[in-house]
């Protein structure tokens, strides 16, 4: 060993070569010796490991290696050969160089750490893109898990190579920065929410990915499709993504859709103002044309036998309609809608139907459809809305009733005209 050591010092010494010109040009032909020896060792180990893992990949029934395989995993470990063959042979290259063999002792370890790192980091990636293939864990937020991991195993790697890098030992250099610790919880501090967010999101079930949510705040109202440490990003129906701080899904108030995705149906909740003064009671004549509307023929004859029987019971006088029990057109066609929905093929007859009367404002009284569409897609459900307020819109005039709306410039030329 002593003799490769000065192997060209010796040489270069008899050339009559001065002493420290000969330990550096001896020093600069071992390390550019080794570097070339270091490059062919990493090639070949690169080559082979990368190689056999593939095979084994093609070979095997899980996925897991192939994901070893793609998020460079062999090739990451490929490094550590040549990497210990350089820390063995570097005190031989900077054998007359003790300072320098010091200081390159030194940073091999901090590359040791760091290649340590780059291979739990291959490793975490692997196995989050393997866990997201699993049923049970698609919804999860594993990026957050995956990343609170990298993240302690990065603090230690650089508290670590701080602590070889100073001279420190590393128990010692963890107790120094108790002083310290305001300032890195300072610095740490979303870091921190997020991972407390993401631990109470995950326990407490708030939102998984392919939910449906809306944060009016952040004008975010689409699909969930990451959640990490830091963020949550949501597609939103234009197509565009919005991030979201993890914290805020626990700070703030957001609406989760998943319960109605996950429900027989989806509610329809709008009403119709009917102007005030089109409310009336009915007469016989109007009675008798209404019951030319099947859906209500029925609930005609008889709310008119039973109204009748009770004003002849009681001696009702009926030339003023105000007296005893009358049928107005409001609440006739109120059960014509609910009959009217009741029926609709694509309403759900199995959860809430009702057609209820709100308190009456300066829009007129509005007349609320409340109602579940059994198909739940945003398109569908926007079609059967709006096919089942197109009939009732169209139908408000038979009852001689009319919806409420602004007057506008030709609502006053016709009444100049009139």
């Amino acid at each position: 060993m002593d003799t490769i050591k000065h192997l060209l010092y010796d040489y270069l010494i008899s050339a009559n070569f001065s002493e420290t010109s000969a330990k550096y040009l001896n020093m600069m032909a071992l390390a550019i010796s080794l570097f070339v020896i270091v490059l062919i060792i990493d090639f070949i180990t690169r080559k082979i490991l990368v190689q056999i893992f593939t095979k084994f990949a093609s070979k095997s029934k899980t996925n897991f290696d192939d994901l070893l395989v793609t998020n460079k995993v062999p090739r990451n470990i490929a490094h550590v050969i040549p990497l210990l063959f350089m820390i063995e042979l570097m005190p031989i290259v900077l054998t007359d160089f003790n300072y320098y063999e010091n200081i390159a002792e030194k940073g091999l370890k901090t590359f040791s750490i760091l290649l340590t790192l780059w291979i739990v980091r291959s490793v975490l990636n692997a196995l989050k893109d393997y866990f997201k293939t699993l049923p049970q864990l698609k919804d999860k937020p594993i990026d957050s898990y995956i990343q609170v991991f990298m993240i302690f195993a990065w603090v230690i790697g650089v508290f670590s190579a701080i602590a070889i890098l100073t001279g420190i030992a590393f128990i010692n250099f963890i107790t120094g920065l108790g002083a310290a610790s305001a300032v890195i919880i300072l610095i740490f501090k979303d870091t921190i929410l997020g991972f407390v967010a993401s631990i109470q999101v995950s326990i407490n079930d708030m939102v998984h990915i392919g939910d449906w949510i809306t944060f009016e705040k952040y004008g975010a109202d689409g699909d969930v499709i990451e959640i990490n440490l830091a963020t949550v990003k949501v597609q939103n129906f234009d197509k565009t993504i919005t991030t979201i701080p993890t914290y805020a899904l626990i700070s703030d108030s957001f609406k989760n859709w998943r319960g109605m995705v996950n429900s027989e149906g989806r509610r329809i909740k709008r009403a119709l103002n009917i102007k005030l003064n089109s409310v009336k009671y009915l007469t016989k004549d109007e009675i008798d044309r209404l019951k030319k509307v099947q859906l209500i023929t029925s609930y005609l004859d008889k709310r008119e036998s039973d109204i009748n029987g009770f004003n002849t019971n009681h001696k009702i006088d009926k030339e003023l309609p105000l007296n005893g029990r009358n049928l107005t057109n409001i609440g006739v066609f109120r059960k014509y809608a609910q009959t009217y929905l009741e029926q609709h093929s694509a309403i759900n007859k199995d959860m809430m139907i009702m057609v209820r009367q709100l308190a009456p404002t300066a829009q007129g009284i509005p007349l609320e459809i409340y109602a579940f569409s059994t198909d739940k897609r945003w398109e569908n459900y926007e079609y059967i809305m709006s096919d089942i307020f197109d009939h009732l819109i169209a139908a408000v005039p038979y009852f001689d009733l009319e919806v409420y709306e602004l007057p506008t410039g030709s609502s006053f030329i016709m009444h100049q005209k009139s």
